[in-house]
């Protein structure tokens, strides 16, 4: 009989201490039930003052603004260096070998991109149990849960950044695409009006997109809101859309936000291999000088300026 049991032990012991955190999202009813367990950290990324994590949170959470996984306004995609990562991950306590819920306002489908571009950088840091709030915030307080107004100051870590660029597109990754030196999909996350040049970022060189791309808007992922869908549409979606035909996947966008969603939606629902976020995206990309496409003339680019001042 005590074999018996050591066995059954040992079962236990090997099986998920956190069920219902199985990522790559989870709903707020699962998160309600996995609250009390001491092992969950909650990230909440919103800004601290009264319209965000000040005016009230899910109990426990730690407050951990956006801005402190990207880079500067000039080049807001950029990513941190992994040293400054230690540095914040040991001042938030977390530990990779505990379960991180990743919560965000949800007040649309844009601001999805920033609980994904956290996932991808808790991920490449070394964290394996990681999920997002499908629809944040608000829809945690829609299924009628309560929000707390306590401020949690966590105990320091000792974590230290190793960062894994399996998911990470470089530069030099993007080039060999458009060479053709690797099949590769580069895709545009931006609206249209971006890809085709009739928009850009202020803070890019010039309107435009990587030579050899095409586009597929990020909020293609979502229904009438913004809860994005589940595993198997997203299988579906992708198929349908000549996703899944290329051997590598590059997503980008402006600065890494939109096309941080396309990853996410790609790589962590649809399940596909080797897909990569391009982080500095346009911003860092027209800057550096190199190659573009669909860059207007100087006329056309003149009225854009007139217009996005307008």
């Amino acid at each position: 009989m005590k074999t018996t049991l050591s066995a059954i032990a040992l079962s236990l012991a090997a099986w998920p201490a956190f069920a219902a955190i199985e990522g790559p999202l989870i709903s707020a009813a699962d998160l309600q039930a996995e609250l009390s367990d001491p092992e969950l950290q909650v990230l909440d990324i919103r800004a601290g003052d009264d319209k965000g994590y000040g005016g009230g949170h899910i109990a426990g959470a730690v407050n951990a603004p956006y801005g402190l996984f990207r880079g500067p306004e000039d080049n807001p995609g950029q990513m941190v260096p992994a040293d400054a990562l230690t540095e914040t991950f040991r001042s938030l306590g977390l530990e990779t070998d505990r379960p991180v819920v990743v919560t965000y306002q949800g007040a649309n489908v844009t601001d999805f991109g920033a609980a994904a571009r956290v996932y991808w950088t808790l991920k490449s840091s070394g964290f394996e149990e990681i999920a997002i709030l499908n629809g944040g915030i608000n829809a945690w307080t829609e299924a009628g849960y309560a929000l707390s107004k306590d401020a949690v100051t966590p105990e320091a870590s000792d974590i230290t950044v190793r960062w894994d660029d399996s998911w990470t597109a470089s530069v030099e990754d993007v080039q060999a695409a458009i060479s053709g030196e690797s099949d590769t999909l580069l895709l545009d996350a931006r609206p249209e009006s971006f890809w085709n040049g009739e928009q850009a970022h202020p803070a890019a060189a010039q309107p435009g997109t990587l030579p050899q791309s095409q586009y597929f808007v990020h909020d293609s992922w979502f229904g009438n809101g913004p809860t994005i869908i589940d595993a198997s549409a997203a299988q579906s979606l992708a198929e349908e859309n000549g996703l899944t035909g290329s051997e590598n996947l590059i997503s980008f966008c402006n600065t890494g936000h939109w096309a941080a969603t396309n990853w996410f939606a790609l790589s962590e629902l649809a399940g596909i291999e080797n897909v990569k976020l391009f982080p500095e995206s346009m911003v860092g990309w027209s800057n550096a000088g190199y190659e573009m496409a669909n860059v207007p003339g100087p006329l056309r680019y003149l009225w854009i300026q007139i217009k996005n001042v307008f």
